[in-house]
């Protein structure tokens, strides 16, 4: 007990003394002995529950502030701290309850009033907030915590370049704050103004260097500036600071992630998950890495639960429901596809572009769903200077950028190009932005370009500012919405002149991109009002293709691939996630109407394979009747063709590259055309071979062409006849005429740029 020779208020004053000079456990000594004789005593519950907030003791600090403010409802101080408590506890009504309280008590001054912003933050009422962070600053213009909880309300809003403002007024009144510079470097890294955020990261680590959640965003700053190793060792070093920071751990892995690290990755991701359960972007971060690793069925879990946790959570829904589609899990597919229809249409970033491409046919959707991307994610950026006019040259300089200049489809079908332009007229550059492989196909890229280059390592605004050294007049985007693109390279203008071209099979709605490069077939002048760009429209089919495509030799006998010795073959290597129930309801109408016959279908992982199967089984077909290819060197799966009878097509993304290596292959491909680009494809490429009896416009003609070309050999030899007739003679491989034709719309779009004109639809001549 404290001496009997020493009075209560004397006792408050040692505690308090010892709380002043940094003596906590000898203040909180001091309280309880005093509790000790008097239970209910106010100052003594007050100083005890301060001190048990900055001791980490949250839940023990409100258990004592409440009991002093039932002592004396009228301490505005102790109504005021007990709402930092609880709002620490995440006890956002309450903790607003209780600042209100503190208000009315003492409404001149400032601290609550910018305490309250914070839980009217916490509460999403955001323009509630800034009007308390503003009431805050009019009774305290120098109170540099209120201009910085105002910049939080602001960057909330959206409102980046006025939360810049906020947190900078902040610093000017105090400029060794080390959380204003953290802060300022959090907007500044979505300003997309990186060197200056790392900046204002170091600042903030040589205030407080350690500041474990600093070290953590200057990782995340480096990630933008494609420093990965350098992100990752900053990454490291906020964990050894804190080992259990969940938000950190998945940065980490993140990081590691750049570096196709993809194991250590997970590890990671899994680790902030253990941590922090209720951590959305722990679970989408492992879903992607998961989707990687090509372990799908662990991936939709792992998206299924952030969707659970933030049902709002941008695009992540069409990640999701892309990656059901890839298991071939048609469970209450129709009301996910009405959601997601239902959610573009409103406006709400539901999904990426290219989910929406490949899962639901209407050019509309499509569009508007690249509209909320383009907007959002990859606005105009003016950060460099307006591109003035180049000079004519002799060469028009064209620069192609991909992360696939290995081996991948795209590459597959672009080589020949790259050696045929016409090097007497053009100058062909190539950007890498992709893993750096040395395989044939690098090779052979590599000695086809002008000048090949890896950019890798460089920001977007880096590798629009080398574009421009080097002067590119047209600017080639063979990516687009898909995996790895980088469209914020085109929002910075990389080129005068840019085109968006094979990769995506789509608009992208960005006011930068001038021209999309098509034919009337992809896109009927009636549909183009649905596109953004002004359409390149090719005389005969958009797609490129190489002439010297090598098919294996070998000659695959059908008990070594799965197949029976006998009966009707249909295929379809296309991947996954384009196969539809709907498609999928016509197949097995096909396999019932002829006896005998069987699907083979590209396995891509076991998932859509189990439960394809079972979808057969449900309609009443032996799931046996589908037998599942495994993955070959292009040049084999090329000659694995060769025994196959007919390629179905799917809807409402057709064949694309798999199309062309059929055909290339001499396998008919019978597709039904849709609305949208991505339906139209295989439609496109059948035109350039000039086989359109393989086009159908209706599910019930499609079934029944690919029945009567099944049971009447002699139609289907005569159009295999025709196509091996018309495969080195047609448009759709003559790769030396596709490049005089894609350099004349090169010419075309070049001479209006220099005449002065704004991009137009062109039509090249046949």
């Amino acid at each position: 007990m404290v001496a009997s020779t020493v009075t209560l208020a004397q006792a408050v004053e040692l505690a308090a003394a010892a709380y002043q000079h940094g003596d906590w456990p000898e203040a909180e000594r001091l309280c309880r002995l005093m509790l000790e004789a008097h239970p209910h005593y106010f100052d003594a519950l007050y100083l005890l529950g301060i001190i048990a907030a900055q001791t980490g003791r949250t839940a023990e600090a409100a258990a004592l502030l409440m009991q002093a403010v039932a002592l004396d409802a009228a301490h505005a101080d102790a109504r005021n701290n007990l709402g930092v408590v609880l709002r620490a506890l995440r006890r956002y009504p309450e903790a607003l309850d209780s600042y209100e309280r503190a208000i009315a008590l003492e409404p001149a001054v400032a601290e609550p009033y910018a305490n309250r912003g914070n839980a009217l933050q916490d509460l999403k009422r955001y323009d509630a907030a800034l009007t308390s962070q503003k009431r805050a600053l009019a009774l305290a213009p120098a109170y540099a915590e209120a201009w910085i909880n105002r910049g939080n309300v602001l960057r909330d809003l959206r409102r980046l370049d006025d939360a810049l403002a906020s947190y900078e007024r902040a610093l000017a009144l105090a400029p060794q704050h080390a959380g204003a510079h953290s802060n300022c470097g959090v907007v500044l890294t979505e300003l997309k103004r990186y060197p200056e955020a790392l900046a204002s990261c170091e600042c903030a680590i040589a205030l407080a260097p350690d500041g474990a959640d600093v070290y953590g965003h200057r990782g995340n700053v480096l990630r933008e500036m494609r420093r990965y190793d350098a992100a990752l060792a900053s990454c490291g070093r906020a964990l050894a600071l804190d080992r259990e920071f969940a938000e950190v751990h998945s940065a980490h892995g993140n990081a590691l992630r750049d570096l196709r690290r993809d194991d250590e990755a997970r590890v990671s991701f899994e680790r902030s998950i253990a941590l922090a359960p209720d951590h959305a972007d722990a679970y989408v971060n492992c879903g992607n890495v998961l989707l990687d690793l090509r372990r799908q069925l662990e991936a939709l879990e792992r998206l299924q639960r952030a969707l659970q946790i933030r049902p709002d959570y941008d695009y992540l829904y069409g990640a999701w429901l892309h990656t059901k589609q890839g298991i071939c899990d048609w469970r209450g597919i129709e009301s996910d596809l009405l959601h997601l229809t239902a959610q573009i249409g409103r406006g709400v970033k539901a999904a990426n572009p290219f989910a929406v491409v490949t899962a639901i046919d209407s050019p509309g959707l499509q569009r508007t769903a690249a509209d909320i991307l383009a907007q959002d994610r990859y606005p105009p950026d003016d950060a460099l200077p307006a591109l003035l006019r180049y000079p004519r040259r002799a060469k028009i300089s064209i620069g192609y950028y991909s992360a696939d200049f290995h081996d991948h489809a795209t590459s597959y079908l672009m080589a020949g190009l790259f050696e045929a332009h016409d090097r007497s007229r053009f100058e062909i550059i190539g950007f890498s932005f992709g893993a750096e492989t040395q395989g044939p196909m690098r090779q052979r890229l590599s000695a086809a370009i002008d000048e090949f280059m890896d950019v890798r390592a460089l920001s977007d605004q880096e590798v629009a500012k080398l574009s421009r050294e080097r002067a590119i007049d047209i600017a080639v985007d063979l990516k687009g919405y898909t995996q790895h693109g980088r469209p914020g390279i085109f929002a910075e203008r990389a080129a005068p002149i840019q085109v968006n071209y094979l990769g995506y099979p789509g608009t992208m709605a960005a006011p930068y991109m001038d021209y999309l490069i098509a034919d009337p077939v992809l896109i009927p002048e009636e549909s183009r009002w649905h596109y953004a760009e002004k359409i390149v429209y090719l005389p005969h089919s958009y797609q490129v293709n190489d002439s010297q495509r090598v098919i294996a030799e070998v000659a695959f006998r059908r008990e070594q691939l799965g197949l029976p010795p006998t009966g009707f073959v249909y295929c379809c290597f296309n991947n996954d996630y384009k196969i539809a129930p709907a498609v999928f309801d016509s197949w097995m109408r096909i396999l019932d109407s002829v006896e005998g016959s069987v699907l083979w279908l590209l396995e891509d992982n076991a998932g859509a394979a189990f439960n394809l199967r079972r979808e057969a089984e449900l309609r009443g077909i032996a799931g046996g009747r589908l037998v599942f290819a495994g993955r070959m060197t292009q040049a084999e799966h090329l000659a694995r063709h060769r025994l196959a009878d007919l390629f179905l097509d799917t809807l409402p993304c057709n064949a694309h590259t798999t199309a062309s290596d059929a055909l290339w292959a001499g396998l008919p491909v019978l597709t039904c055309v849709g609305q949208s680009f991505a339906a139209r494809v295989a439609a496109s490429l059948l035109n350039a071979i000039s086989l359109p009896e393989l086009i159908v416009s209706t599910a019930q003609q499609y079934v029944a062409r690919a029945i009567e070309l099944a049971t009447h050999p002699r139609r289907l030899q005569d159009i295999r006849t025709k196509l091996a007739a018309n495969r080195l003679t047609a448009p759709l491989f003559d790769t030396r005429l596709y490049a005089q034709h894609i350099e004349a719309a090169y010419a075309q779009i070049y001479e209006r740029y220099h005449a002065g004109l704004p991009p137009d639809h062109i039509h090249v001549a046949a």
